[in-house]
């Protein structure tokens, strides 16, 4: 076929699509079929490892067709080297042959240019000794100049269309940071949008408490090694870096650290970006694949301009979150109040019916508090109370809720525990209560509490403040500064 048509066709053929597969695929079957080439593929220069990859082939052994070579090792890298055609007659008398086909005898590396660089190589290999004669060589190079354009027209079709999405994304981010004010439903929307518009198997977000990660949201395809809200130490490795420097860790290959370390068992690789606000680090924004090497630093830019609206997005859904907190404290003691413990205790039960754990319901009172207040005035009553409330909180887990339920009377939440541990913590706050010494109050302060377990008890609100209040009640008929299980005022009634 005469050299001009051949340019023509070919021409025509690669670079009448942007899809970057269609046109290695479309490069790989003019190269078989006008040159009669039984062995031949594509080799794109990564920049980052400055390695050459098989990005697509015909005819490569088995195994070999996912191979990464150094851009100066073999054939292809001597082309890279030179930035010219280098060819090897015979492939058995040149120490540079690295093997990609057993039957292959002879072989011409042409180097794919863009502007007097390299991006890649077509590498051509023939099953016959001196396969490619002058012109051959010739005819092919002018080709891969072809190639070469059409390669960079696909390249940078898919830049475009990657930012596109990435700016979609931004701006889908952007939106809902003014549309959702509850932190939990923004977690998850920011997860979903990221996994979606970056196109990565997993994205998860960690959030800061105290010395801790904790990991409050993630959407993908791997299998998390932790359960949900699992806390990991800031000071343990990727973490610790990523707070002390403020800077983006990408980490290539995962594939041999424990499981514990690697958060999901399928993840291979993953990109971590701090959250920040106000030069403040509120958390780290993680993107994880199943594949090794899967992140790029071109990548960052978008990602870190994601990370920032994110960060802008979790504080104010922080303030929001705080100024709920406030209509929920009460003035006095600065502990939750009845409103946030009618909310809470729904939520609570529903979490214990779900997951067939166990709850319960402390009712505690200050006892003879109205002798308190006459005897000494209001002002140190306010103190004592104040002080209880706070011996409550200092006492419990995080876990669990304090609030002043009205008056001198206290409701407590205490979530994931049987009905020894909470009578168990009953008996610690009223010890607790009866051993502190307050300011200015001559004699012993004691409580009297009532404790009701789901879902013994009860398996609703109603019936489980009723059989805490029952308990309360016959501690108090006991003789105060006592603690009584709901199931002893049940089997003290049957007996009457």
């Amino acid at each position: 076929m005469p050299k001009l048509a051949v340019l023509y066709d070919a021409g025509q053929a690669v670079l009448s699509t942007f899809d970057l597969d269609e046109v290695l695929q479309r490069i790989l079957a003019i190269a078989r079929d006008y040159f009669h080439l039984p062995n031949v593929a594509i080799l794109l220069l990564d920049k980052e490892t400055q390695q050459l990859c098989v990005r697509s082939q015909i005819g490569w052994d088995a195994g070999k067709d996912k191979i990464c070579l150094g851009q100066h090792d073999g054939i292809t890298g001597a082309a890279v080297l030179k930035k010219e055609p280098v060819y090897a007659a015979d492939v058995s008398k040149d120490p540079r042959y690295i093997c990609a086909a057993q039957s292959t005898c002879s072989e011409l590396a042409i180097p794919l240019m863009v502007r007097d660089e390299v991006v890649g190589v077509l590498d051509c290999q023939s099953d016959r000794v001196d396969r490619f004669d002058h012109e051959t060589i010739e005819l092919l190079t002018l080709f891969s100049t072809h190639a070469s354009i059409a390669l960079q027209n696909a390249h940078l079709y898919s830049l475009e269309r990657q930012r596109a999405r990435q700016l979609e994304a931004i701006n889908i981010i952007a939106q809902q940071s003014t549309a959702v004010m509850e932190l939990e439903d923004l977690l998850v929307r920011v997860c979903s949008v990221i996994q979606h518009a970056f196109q990565v198997p997993h994205v998860s977000l960690f959030l800061r408490d105290e010395g801790d990660l904790v990991m409050r949201a993630h959407q993908g395809e791997l299998t998390p090694c932790t359960p949900p809200g699992g806390r990991f130490p800031v000071t343990q490795y990727p973490w610790s870096r990523i707070i002390e420097t403020s800077g983006t860790i990408i980490e290539k290959d995962l594939s041999s650290t424990p499981e514990s370390l690697r958060l999901f068992k399928e993840c291979a690789s993953r990109m971590s970006i701090p959250l920040i606000s106000f030069g403040q680090t509120l958390g780290v924004l993680t993107l994880h694949s199943a594949q090794t090497n899967a992140f790029r630093a071109s990548e960052l830019q978008s990602l870190e301009s994601v990370a920032d609206i994110c960060a802008t997005s979790i504080q104010n859904a922080h303030y929001v979150e705080r100024v709920k907190q406030l209509a929920y404290l009460d003035g006095l003691t600065g502990i939750f109040n009845r409103r946030f413990f009618e909310l809470r205790i729904m939520e609570e039960i529903e979490r214990a019916r779900r997951y067939k754990g166990g709850m319960a319901v402390i009712m505690a009172d200050i006892d003879e508090f109205k002798r308190l207040n006459d005897e000494f005035g209001h002002l140190l009553g306010d103190e004592v109370l104040r002080q209880v409330s706070s011996l409550f909180h200092q006492q419990l887990r995080k876990i669990d809720v304090v609030c002043r339920y009205g008056g001198e009377e206290f409701a407590i939440l205490l979530t994931q525990i049987n009905t020894a541990q909470a009578i168990s913590i009953a008996e610690k706050l009223r010890r607790m209560v009866e051993a502190h010494p307050f300011p200015g109050v001559p004699r012993t302060v004691t409580i009297s509490a009532g404790v009701a377990v789901f879902p013994e008890h009860g398996k609703g609100r109603d019936e489980l403040i009723r059989a805490a209040d029952n308990g309360l009640y016959a501690a108090k008929q006991a003789g105060r500064n006592r603690v009584c299980l709901a199931s002893l005022v049940r089997a003290a009634a049957s007996g009457r």
